[in-house]
């Protein structure tokens, strides 16, 4: 019988977003050549310059805004809003304002691959957000909302509209491919028991090595 998402989420609140990444090292396969991430780090909305002739308004509201809307009014319930800002830019492109909107639309969080400001708000709304920086500026200094549920790369990894964004307080973001999701939860309790018999031998005097090569196979 298929897992509903409510279960799938429950279980994956059951480990880490590093665990999350070594299974998803030992899974996802990747071109010849290519660097293998195991995620870093959806409700995509990509950010480009605003000066870009590129116009962020569209009849197609699964990929854009139609006229007389703003971007966060489109946020969709149950979701983590994933944020994306144009390199070198010293604006924030989310803040106290937006994130309220996000909250009361329903979203489970924001991630941001750029800054964010009002930082007193953020922490006070209960709304949890990751983020790479912050700034005091305002989005309108550089920056305007273009397109939405459009893939995305984060420092070399792809998140397409519907992949997992796993959010650890501690550890950090992490992204399922929608695919491979019973995948992971299937392998990660294999590779804990293993984990869990390497820190027992090393406690026990094992060497590291040896330790890998008798649970880990390496």
């Amino acid at each position: 019988m298929a897992r509903t998402d409510e279960e799938i989420f429950a279980a994956l609140e059951e480990y880490s977003a590093c665990d999350i990444s070594d299974a998803l090292l030992k899974l996802e396969k990747v071109p010849n050549g290519t660097t293998k991430y195991a995620g870093f780090i959806a409700d995509i909305v990509k950010f480009i310059p605003k000066d870009d002739p590129l116009s962020t308004e569209s009849q197609d509201e699964k990929r854009g805004f139609k006229a007389g809307t703003h971007w966060v009014d489109h946020t969709d319930a149950n979701t983590v809003v994933l944020l994306d800002q144009p390199r070198g830019q010293k604006c924030a492109i989310l803040g106290g304002i937006m994130a309220l909107r996000m909250k009361v639309r329903g979203a489970k969080g924001a991630v941001v691959n750029g800054r964010v400001r009002d930082l007193a708000e953020l922490r006070s709304l209960g709304f949890p957000v990751w983020a790479k920086g912050t700034s005091t500026v305002g989005t309108g200094a550089e920056a305007k909302a273009a397109m939405r549920n459009v893939p995305i790369s984060v420092d070399g990894v792809t998140v397409c509209p519907g992949d997992v964004l796993f959010c650890d307080p501690l550890e950090g973001v992490v992204r399922i491919p929608n695919g491979l999701i019973h995948d992971i939860l299937e392998l990660m309790p294999k590779l804990i028991a293993a984990d869990d018999k390497v820190k027992a031998d090393v406690l026990n005097g094992s060497t590291v090595f040896e330790a890998f090569k008798k649970h880990r196979g390496s």
